[in-house]
């Protein structure tokens, strides 16, 4: 409940689509849970995440427009991960751009970054470790209340799994690198100030840490670089347009059982 400013809408919803969330207090990982707990019911289907290849083939179409438009491959693909679907999405879609041949046979270095305090995956891959490392719930929820982009904060992301981020960042070299609230706000500003557009903080982090692969010469200047912003032009729209909220038809508690989520969210849809 935290976070419904983050959903809006441009013109109201219907009735039939409902909203649950947690109580004040939770996180990205708890959301994730309170759906688990919706979809013990045989009524609902799980949208399937990283696992759901068309979701995955959707998200991978911004590196084929990229290819397409530069006319080959990047070297370095920068972008902010709060589960890496979108990397790895980035990576099944350059070993697909190679194996047709028209636009090189480079694999792109993934260069992906989480909001500092909020480094689960940093942690791991600076350990390199597949699995991740412990993490207390209530220090992550800590952490999550502090960071500005909290669309980066899935405590249990597909990083481990076969083909998930860990092994498309081996697979390319890659990184995983950090941003500060500080340093994305910054970065966010010079954006605007250059591009004439507000982005989002997820966006800006990936921004700057790209701002700081340059500095640090992590990236060759004549390097061809995506910089995937993963959302913007948000305060834009709304200077120029009215939009809409959807309120939760119920929140619940952190320690919801299975069974009163599932009756709550059935009885939604009778």
């Amino acid at each position: 409940a935290d976070n419904l400013s983050a959903l809006w809408f441009e013109k109201p919803i219907n009735p039939c689509v409902k909203l649950i969330a947690c109580e004040r207090g939770g996180d990205y990982f708890d959301a994730i849970h309170l759906s688990d707990l919706a979809l013990k019911s045989p009524r609902f289907y799980a949208e399937g995440g990283a696992k759901n290849v068309a979701r995955r083939d959707g998200m991978a179409t911004t590196v084929l427009s990229a290819a397409t438009t530069i006319g080959r491959i990047p070297d370095y693909y920068f972008q902010a991960v709060g589960s890496g679907t979108g990397a790895i999405a980035a990576w099944e879609a350059n070993m697909r751009l190679i194996e047709d041949g028209s636009y090189g046979t480079n694999t792109m270095k993934l260069m992906v970054s989480q909001n500092a305090p909020f480094v689960p995956m940093f942690d791991a891959w600076r350990a390199d470790s597949r699995a991740m490392l412990p993490y207390d719930a209530d220090k992550a929820r800590r952490d999550v209340a502090i960071i500005d982009a909290k669309v980066l904060s899935n405590r249990k992301p597909p990083y481990g799994i076969k083909g998930g981020l860990y092994d498309a960042l081996k697979a390319t070299n890659g990184e995983i690198l950090v941003a500060t609230n500080s340093q994305a706000r910054k970065a966010a500003k010079l954006f605007e100030e250059l591009e004439g557009v507000d982005i989002h903080p997820a966006a800006a982090v990936a921004t700057a840490t790209l701002i700081k692969a340059v500095q640090d010469g992590k990236v060759e200047k004549d390097a061809t670089i995506m910089l995937n912003i993963t959302g913007a032009g948000e305060e834009a729209f709304k200077a120029e347009h009215k939009t809409y909220a959807l309120e939760p038809t119920k929140i619940f508690p952190l320690n919801a059982t299975a069974d009163d989520v599932v009756a709550a969210v059935e009885m939604m849809f009778e």
